[in-house]
Order: structure tokens, then sequence, then C-alpha cells
């Protein structure tokens, strides 16, 4: 029905070149995707619950940046990913709107922005997880090559259960989310508890001047934006959507996403502040420890579980959401095509077990590999590779970001009529977002360059590191797009 009236209602544009995947994937993958599926999917997509373990560094400053990113980042980006996603409920999301928006050059790059990222953090995820193990057991994983493993231990299994029928991996999810949202609603508890027995605020509060932005805490700018980068995410399995009120389901999971990690980013954020402040909530086990210091042993430690699984969850949805991308790329013959080929449950595994490749590889570089041939200071080499490369893969993802932006502007002059017939804001409005929109985006990737992220590393050095680490990866994606193009011409020419 929703797609049959965009045809309807793109009638009288210049109609865009149809992508092989548009049609195929709709015939050979399941539509069972709901409302609350795509929910769940955008949360923990979106949602990193250790946020606000970044964010309290800046004390009530913190609370200024979410607000900010999240009305001048974040609110633009679900527009027009609303927007976008309704004119071409098609599978690949970003990818398949940039090659109807401005070509398929510009899509197949547009969707390595988006991809890339996803393969790297995956590992930072894993990571988590190996900091709340150790911070439960100070003795355990020492060694970054023990991390190390520990992380491709933590890959594998998500890469497993990926390949799996999706209807059954959508449910691990779905309940992985709901532990999720349990373990915030344990930790905003505790500030309530914590107040109501008459403790005092660990933060001041009442001071409106501690929520200025300044030179010390403007670096909270760039990490509050990406936490709330991605909003596309979901909408890459726009094709396995139920069709009955499919353009209401992209649009509720968007709204009802978005407000609930709003609240979220907020409640734990404030709560951290008000148990334990800017010095002792700024690690990322904190979290656990408000619940511990308010409710009690036994409610942090059902936190503490629910907050792992949100980071098994969350490398769980990056794996199969991202793998979608290399699908369509494979069918549409920009890919060779056997990253497209789908298994016995009729899920990408192909193109699954490629990107979990990557991740390994890079984990056994990162914290096995340089730290045995002792190429810098083992002691924190691993880190610092760690954090560069987690700072450049955000920045490809900043770029892929403004794509939204900039194929809502190629979509308005390309299909007027069918860009108006999904309207849903006074187009004065909507141009106030892609100005904002675009404004955030370079705004985050300038903080990011000139702004460290650890002690480790001086700012100077950051943005020659980070800058070069993101050159060399948009390098590698030229290259590597030029290769896989080539060998997907060959395999054509050869068929």
């Amino acid at each position: 029905m929703a797609t049959a009236s965009r045809q309807k209602s793109l009638a009288t544009d210049k109609q865009p070149s149809s992508l092989l995947s548009e049609e195929y994937v709709p015939m050979t993958m399941p539509k069972k995707l709901g409302t609350f599926d795509m929910t769940a999917t955008f949360i923990v997509s979106i949602f990193l619950v250790t946020t606000a373990t970044t964010a309290v560094i800046g004390g009530p400053a913190a609370i200024t940046y979410l607000v900010i990113a999240g009305v001048g980042f974040f609110l633009p980006c679900l527009i027009a990913t609303a927007h976008l996603g309704l004119m071409f409920q098609n599978e690949g999301a970003l990818y398949n709107w940039t090659h109807h928006a401005i070509g398929g050059r510009a899509s197949f790059f547009a969707g390595f922005c988006a991809w890339f990222p996803g393969v790297l953090i995956t590992t930072s995820l894993a990571n988590l997880l190996v900091i709340y193990i150790q911070s439960m057991k100070s003795s355990w994983l020492t060694h970054p090559w023990q991390q190390g493993l520990v992380i491709c231990g933590v890959l594998i299994l998500t890469c497993l259960i990926s390949i799996q029928r999706f209807r059954t991996v959508q449910n691990v999810i779905n309940v992985l989310v709901c532990l999720t949202v349990f373990a915030c609603l344990l930790i905003g508890a505790s500030c309530f508890v914590w107040l109501a027995t008459r403790h005092t605020s660990a933060t001041n509060l009442g001071h409106w001047s501690d929520y200025a932005i300044n030179p010390g805490n403007v670096v909270l700018f760039g990490f509050m934006v990406f936490a709330y980068i991605g909003t596309e995410g979901p909408l890459t399995m726009a094709a396995e959507i139920q069709e009955r009120g499919k353009a209401s389901i992209i649009k509720r999971h968007l709204l009802l996403g978005g407000g609930i990690i709003m609240v979220l980013y907020l409640l734990t954020t404030i709560s951290t502040l008000i148990v334990l402040g800017p010095t002792n909530g700024a690690t990322p086990f904190a979290l656990v420890t408000v619940v511990d210091t308010a409710l009690g042993k036994f409610w942090g430690s059902i936190a503490a579980v629910c907050l792992m699984g949100s980071f098994i969850s969350t490398t769980l949805v990056y794996t199969y959401v991202f793998a979608r991308l290399l699908m369509v790329g494979g069918i549409d013959g920009r890919l060779p095509a056997r990253v497209a080929k789908l298994n016995g449950n009729r899920v990408p595994a192909n193109a699954i077990v490629f990107q979990t490749v990557l991740a390994l590889t890079y984990t056994l570089i990162a914290f096995v590999l340089a730290p045995l041939v002792g190429i810098g200071d083992s002691a924190v080499f691993p880190a610092q590779l760690y954090n560069v490369s987690q700072a450049a893969a955000v920045l490809v993802w900043a770029i892929s970001a403004s794509f939204l932006f900039i194929d809502l502007i190629a979509c308005y002059r390309k299909f007027r009529q069918g860009f108006k017939h999904w309207l849903f804001l006074p187009m004065p409005l909507l141009w106030l977002c892609i100005v904002v929109g675009v404004t955030f985006c370079i705004g985050s990737i300038v903080d990011t360059l000139l702004y460290s992220w650890t002690s480790l590393i001086t700012n100077s050095q950051w943005a020659l590191l980070v800058g070069a680490v993101t050159l060399v990866f948009l390098i590698v994606a030229t290259l590597g797009s030029m290769y896989a193009n080539s060998e997907a011409t060959w395999q054509s020419f050869q068929e």
C-alpha cells in the first residue's frame, strides 16, 4: 500500500533508476518487523548507556550538551531519516536514498561511510564488556592480549548468533533492550532513593554558571553529537518491515525510539551526577556503582548483568544491520555477488562473517600483535590505538550523517512532487533542520579533531593522528571499492 502510494506520488517526477535489490530483497527475505521490533533495534543501535559516564566529566554542563546535541543534531536527523525513509522504503537506507538522490558512485561512498564505523565500533562494545569483567574481578584480564582474546570471543559469539533465523535473533534483541531500559530505570530509581534518604547530591546542580559551555568542557560537544548518530540504521532493513502500516511503523519507531533515548540519556547522566559526582562517576562501571550505593549490592548485580547484556545486544544489531549494506551492494553488482549470498535461514551470512573477520583482524592487531612485537609502550599503546581508530571511525560516520541532509536537498530538487507528498513539516522548518544538521556534523568533526579523547595523547598529536587515520580509512575505501567493483564487473561479464 505505502509503496504503491509512493510510486503514484512520484509519477510526475523524473523516475529514478531502480536497483535490483529493491525487487530481490522483498521476494527473498521475510517481512516480519513491526513497531516494537524497529523501536527496539533503533534504541539499541543508538543508545549507549556508558555515554553518561563520559558526559559527567563536564559536571552540570553535561546536561547542556545532551540537550543541545539532542535538539540541534538528533532531531534534524530524525526528521531527515523519516522523510527519506518514507520516500524510499527499500533495503539499504542511506545507500539506497543516496542512489536515488545523487547517483551510484555517491551512494557507494555514503554506504561505506555508514558501514565501516560499525565494524570498528563492535570491537569497542566488546571492550566495554571486558571493562565490566575487570571491574568485578580486578585480577582478571590484566594483559592486553587477554583482553583481545575475550573481545574476539564476543565477536565470534555474536557472529554465530546473527546467522541464525532472524526472528529468533530479533526476539533476543527485544528482550535485551527491555533489560537495558530496566537497568536505566534502576539507575534513575537510585537517584530518587538517594535523595529521599536525605543524602546530599554529589554535584551542586543549583549553580547556573556550571551549565555553561567553556574551553574546559567543549570536548563533550563531539562526544554528545556522536551519542545520537545512526538514526538511519534500522531502516537498512526497511524491506523486511511488515507491509501493513509500513509508513506508520517507520514514523512510530523514530518518534518512540527518539523520545526514549533522550529520556534515558538525561536520566542516567543526572543520576550519576547526583549519586557519585563528576570525578567518581567518570568510569564505565560507575553506573553499577550508582545502583550499589543507593539500592545495595543485589540490585547493583542485576544492573551489571543487564548492562553487560546491552553491550552484547548492540554488537548483535551492528553485526546484522550493517551486513545488509554489504548484501544490497552485492545484489546490485557493486560488490562481488558472493557477499550477498543468504544462508538457509535467509540472512546474509557471508556478509556477517566478512564483517566479523575484519573486526577480529583489527582486534588482534590492536590488542595482541602490537604489544607482542613491542610497538610503542605496551602498557598504553593498545589504548592509544583504540582511541585514535574509534575517533577516526566516528568521523567517517559523521560524513555519512551529512548525507541525510544532502540527500534531502537533492530529492527536493529531483522529485518535487514525491517530496511534497511525504512532507510532514512546513518547508521553512525543514530547511532549518537541514542547515542546523549540517552545521552540527561539521562542528562535531572539527571538535573531534581538535580535542583529544585521552590524556595519553596531546591535542596537537591527536589532530595529526586522527586526521591521518581517517584519511587512510577513506583511501582504503576508495581502493577497496575500485577492486570490489572491478571484481563484480568481471563476474557479470563472465555470466
